[in-house]
């Protein structure tokens, strides 16, 4: 599972390599905040592929109360995982397989952006609607975030899951 940016495979280190982005944008000034999401789609009965995103949201303080975005950066890795030793598909399994995975990666990058005394939270792609499937995990997902030590967002705010690791799927 390599990591990549903008389609091209990230070839050091993922610590090295965020490290060198947090240097360039805190050079410019910005301020930065980072959310690790993963999603996955269907691509078979039982198999899935997943999309993790470490994404890096830079804004701009201009003075007297102005805060301006200036974008961010997705860094992503995907992989295939196959759910086919079940009899039936277990929607909370996946989604709580999916808060894992954004939980590892993490648990391996927070010791960079704790250095930076940058603000990492993870966003879950669970719906707070009893009507959707997702929402079965959420108890689950979201103590287990907690339980880890970090800050978590779930639909509609969860983006890096929700959109940016989506569009990797």
């Amino acid at each position: 599972m390599n990591w990549k940016r903008k389609n091209s495979v990230i070839k050091e280190p993922i610590i090295d390599y965020l490290e060198k982005i947090i240097e360039e944008e805190l050079a410019k000034g910005y301020i930065l905040k980072v959310s690790i999401g993963t999603d996955s789609q269907k691509i078979s009965r039982g198999l899935y592929k997943f999309a993790t995103v470490i994404l890096i949201t830079t804004t701009e303080d201009l003075g007297g109360g102005v805060i301006v975005g200036r974008g961010g950066i997705i860094v992503s890795r995907t992989f295939n995982h196959d759910f086919k030793a079940r009899d039936r598909e277990l929607v909370n399994e996946r989604m709580v397989f999916e808060v894992g995975k954004s939980v590892e990666v993490a648990y391996e990058v927070a010791p960079l952006f704790d250095l930076y005394e940058i603000k990492l939270e993870i966003h879950a792609d669970i719906n707070p609607n009893p009507e959707h499937d997702s929402n079965k995990a959420l108890q689950q997902a979201v103590g287990y975030i907690l339980g880890m030590g970090y800050d978590f967002k779930i639909k509609p705010e969860a983006f890096a899951a929700s959109t940016a690791a989506d569009h990797k799927c």
